[in-house]
């Protein structure tokens, strides 16, 4: 008897792979990534910090307002003004009581108003309210 063999030209022995649960891992975890990301608050108006030896870092989710040369104040790229300071420090407050608040002062920014915005942050709540410099 004579034996016969087949081989099958142009099929592949190899199985395929399924990318379908591959690729919804992937927008899962992107999600994820997206949702549990902090994003950076900057007070949206350039200041010329001063520059202090015994500057101290702080860490975490914090309130950052800033005071202009000409005495405005900034939050997240607005001017809010000393009176929106309240507002801003008090919604903030209600999420997080131990966050603290940074205040970034222009050298040339006249103190009084410095100590407004300080007033005020305190008036909402605040119990840390810090005075930023360069270290």
């Amino acid at each position: 008897m004579r034996r016969l063999r087949y081989s099958r030209v142009g099929k592949s022995s190899e199985g395929e792979i399924n990318m379908s649960p591959l690729i919804d891992i992937i927008f899962i975890l992107l999600i994820f990534f997206i949702v549990t990301t902090v994003f950076k608050h900057d007070p949206g108006v350039e200041v010329n910090i001063p520059s202090l030896n015994s500057a101290v870092p702080v860490e975490g989710e914090r309130v950052i307002l800033a005071v202009s040369e000409n005495g405005e104040v900034y939050h997240g790229g607005r001017s809010i003004g000393v009176s929106g300071v309240y507002d801003v420090v008090r919604a903030f407050v209600r999420e997080d009581k131990t966050a603290p608040v940074i205040v970034q002062s222009d050298v040339n920014a006249r103190h009084g108003r410095v100590l407004e915005v300080v007033d005020q942050a305190r008036l909402a709540g605040a119990k840390q309210v810090y005075s930023a410099s360069k270290p």
